[in-house]
């Protein structure tokens, strides 16, 4: 265990950030390689994998759930110095990661097509699309144990672990693409449902080797299968943190949703560009979010340990820090995109709006960088409402508009790219005054709890006059 409540902040972050980084990154690389491999199958399979992969936000939301939860009463414990009610409450988010990941494969056989129709532009692509997602849900479902194990080390200030086994998977995944798509050295090619089953084993291997070293080296968290029958008060507790973030997570597939949805008269090849374009700014955007992922645990142990300065200190060092990092990558995306997209696809048509895209959404990428920060901050808080309510603001001043554009003569998909940079910017100003509203509600009340607390001095008696 790491204490955060002590020690510069700003190293703090930086030391965290880098690993959380890395982790996520390998991830992204994961999903560039299926496209990357299934790019040589066509359009129809690339716009199929690409829009199946979106049904992964809807997914996210649940883990949201379960990885907010436990970074917040983990990180509040620790501050407190209470490690048992940091056990019980991982163990409690264990069991809710068996069941999540249940009630995925059921929802993942049920409605995998009905999805795919609703956002494909042809059969081929609901096809492609479908076998993909069946063969991807198993790795979905995993990731709720990986996502509690991460996230309880994380909240312990501890990073590297999760890091290093999330990496390896991915060169584990990285090896398998080819063979099971395009049947390197086997000769037995399976096409988009090898990206999922690639995907599937690599994450198989992680949850093994991430209970590996909670068994043999993590002392403290554990495992307990004495706290694993569920307990309604302690579940309640890890709810009433994550769903509101896991709640914004569904904003997002909704928000992608509609993105297909409206490009899908455009044709497979746009759908399958705007896909591209968006893993790769996903991508460009992971050193930000990392700062910002880093900045959840350090408030949430100072806000246990009742030091409200540090919590705002904390928000505005990864403020300034994320900032800088996405005025860079904004820099870069403007300059030379084709330095971040060459390679995805052959076909000119599918690259051009892959092109226009990442030109035109990365103005918002300062605007985005706030909305991740804010978002960590009101985690680390341990109220995640107002996260849910500035990403419902966009969701209603985006996907309304957009469709209403769609239906009109004229129509551009780049109006579509314009209308997110309006709706971005207003989420970030929301958050901002959300969160300012948020440190005068809490940090006050938490920094004279212990003034408050302290006995009033009982005056000396006064002596007699002689």
């Amino acid at each position: 265990m790491k204490d955060l409540t002590n020690g510069s902040v700003a190293k703090h972050i930086l030391a965290m950030a880098p690993p959380i980084m890395v982790g996520m990154i390998t991830i992204m690389l994961c999903q560039l390689v299926d496209l990357y491999f299934v790019s040589g199958l066509g359009d129809a399979a690339v716009a199929g994998v690409a829009a199946a992969g979106n049904a992964g936000f809807l997914v996210n939301a649940l883990m949201q759930v379960l990885g907010v939860g436990s970074v917040a009463l983990i990180a509040h414990a620790v501050g407190r110095k209470d490690r048992p009610d940091a056990n019980l409450i991982f163990n409690q988010a264990i069991v809710l990661s068996v069941l999540f990941g249940l009630l995925t494969l059921v929802a993942g056989a049920a409605l995998s097509r009905a999805y795919m129709r609703s956002v494909a532009a042809d059969q081929a692509t609901i096809e492609a699309g479908t076998t993909y997602l069946l063969w991807f849900m198993p790795a979905l479902a995993l990731q709720f144990a990986t996502q509690v194990m991460g996230s309880a080390l994380r909240a312990t200030g501890i990073v590297r672990p999760a890091m290093l086994v999330q990496a390896l998977a991915v060169v584990i995944n990285i090896a398998l693409a080819p063979v099971l798509i395009l049947g390197w050295g086997t000769g037995h090619a399976l096409g988009v449902a090898g990206a999922g089953l690639a995907s599937s084993i690599a994450v198989l291997i992680g949850v093994v080797m991430l209970l590996a070293y909670f068994r043999k080296v993590e002392r403290y968290v554990a495992f307990n299968p004495a706290q694993w029958r569920p307990q309604a008060h302690h579940l309640k507790r890890i709810l009433n943190v994550g769903l509101p973030a896991g709640g914004e997570f569904a904003m997002m597939f909704i928000l992608m949703a509609v993105v297909y949805f409206v490009l899908r008269d455009f044709g497979a090849a746009a759908q399958a560009g705007f896909g591209i374009g968006q893993r790769v700014l996903g991508l460009i955007q992971m050193p930000a979010l990392a700062i910002a992922l880093a900045a959840g645990p350090i408030a949430g142990q100072n806000m246990g340990a009742g030091k409200g300065e540090r919590v705002r200190e904390t928000f505005v060092k990864a403020a300034l820090i994320t900032s800088a990092v996405m005025i860079g990558f904004m820099c870069l995306a403007q300059s030379k995109p084709q330095l971040l997209l060459a390679g995805f696809s052959n076909d000119r048509e599918t690259m051009e709006v892959a092109f226009l895209f990442l030109r035109i959404i990365s103005l918002n990428m300062v605007a985005q960088g706030l909305i991740f920060t804010c978002s960590s901050m009101f985690q680390g808080l341990g109220n995640t409402k107002p996260v849910l309510w500035s990403s419902a603001t966009r969701v209603f001043t985006y996907s309304l508009p957009a469709i209403w554009l769609s239906t009109r003569p004229g129509f551009r998909m780049e109006y579509v790219w314009y209308l997110s940079i309006a709706a971005t910017t207003l989420q970030a100003a929301l958050s901002l005054w959300l969160l300012r509203r948020e440190f005068g509600k809490r940090l006050v009340v938490h920094e004279a709890a212990p003034e408050q607390a302290a006995p009033e001095p009982v005056p000396s008696p006064a002596r007699a006059p002689a």
